[in-house]
């Protein structure tokens, strides 16, 4: 079992430095620790694209940032109006991009009398600040939940490399861990790109966290066998229902948590609420390039054009959580009319 110390500070994905955006190359990890520094909306909405930022509030607070260098370059409403369209559509699954967006750009047209770029730093920085303390909320209102349970399974990445502060799920299992709760941490690949194998094992590393990796066909039986006594993952889009679409792979292990009667929390902060998608199959599900089936880490596993299908995400149906976890509390089993009181009023 890892228990490798962590050998620097926690990892800071993002950075503003009052001109350019810095962020940690996530393709390149867990080798090679190598910053992007990026100036315009172009290059942000580029390095979301390819993964090199992901996780879906990570993303948010990046694509407002994008805004913001932008508009240093040109603070006119057409610069804004294209920079808003190229960072939106820069993946399309993830809800916490739009929204992002979204209020960056209506707190610039909203105060038309000052500096554009001023207004959308100010903006960007009040997201990234809330998100920060959402995921301090989220890990405190989750160690309650699973408060018992000392070995946890987690699915693909869900720490500082993909949410402001110390991230969703894992900053629960980080809380766990402080509290001297957690025994230890099962951790699957995630395939095709293997966050779980690069991003999870990494941070959990410098966590100081004592875990395990598995391949992710193995998640099934070690939850039927006893292995773990919860589940815990993140989300890219929650649905007015309760559906929720995360990593592909985790609609299996919900329902593999059922059937051992144990435990399955998602967790997230409000802002990956989309109260205007009723339910997941509204839920528009990204297709990625399938050479990244045919291939891992850049050398190829199949024979030349062999067929494949690559959806990044599925859809968990509300009915298989037990509870999400969210920075104004936690909502169990839930429904629609669970989900309203966190409605924005």
């Amino acid at each position: 079992m890892a228990t490798t110390r962590a050998t620097q500070a926690s990892v800071v994905a993002l950075r503003f430095d009052g001109s350019a955006l810095w962020a940690i190359d996530q393709t390149e990890l867990p080798w090679r620790e190598r910053q992007l520094e990026l100036r315009t909306a172009e290059g942000v909405a580029d390095a979301i694209r390819r993964l090199a930022i992901r996780g879906a509030p990570l993303i948010g607070v990046a694509a407002a940032y994008g805004i913001v260098v932008e508009l240093a370059r040109d603070p006119s409403r057409k610069t804004l109006d294209r920079a808003c369209a190229l960072l939106r559509d820069a993946r399309p699954t993830a809800v916490n991009l739009s929204w992002a967006v979204d209020r960056v750009r209506l707190a610039v047209l909203a105060d038309p009398e000052s500096d554009p770029h001023a207004t959308a730093l100010r903006e960007a920085r009040r997201i990234e600040a809330e998100e920060e303390a959402a995921s301090d909320a989220i890990a405190n209102h989750g160690a309650e939940v699973l408060a018992g349970a000392r070995r946890i399974l987690t699915h693909c990445n869900t720490g500082a490399l993909a949410a402001p502060g110390r991230g969703t799920a894992l900053a629960v299992i980080a809380e766990l861990a402080a509290r001297g709760a957690l025994e230890h941490v099962l951790a699957t690949e995630s395939r095709p790109l293997l966050q779980g194998a690069r991003l999870t094992a990494y941070e959990l590393a410098h966590l100081n966290i004592p875990h395990e990796l598995i391949v992710d066909s193995a998640a099934a039986g070690l939850i039927a066998g006893g292995a773990v006594d919860a589940v815990i993952v993140g989300c890219d889009r929650v649905a007015a229902n309760g559906d929720v679409a995360n990593k592909v792979g985790t609609y299996g292990l919900a329902l593999a948590a059922s059937a051992a009667g144990i435990p399955f929390v998602v967790a997230g902060p409000t802002s990956t609420i989309d109260f205007a998608t009723p339910d997941g199959a509204h839920i528009a599900i990204e297709e990625r390039d399938p050479d990244e089936v045919r291939a891992a880490a850049g050398r190829p596993l199949t024979l030349p054009g062999t067929p494949a299908r690559n959806p990044a995400f599925d859809v968990t149906p509300a009915g298989l959580i037990t509870a999400l976890v969210t920075e104004r509390g936690t909502i169990r089993s839930p429904r629609a009319e669970s989900l309203d009181a966190l409605r924005p009023r």
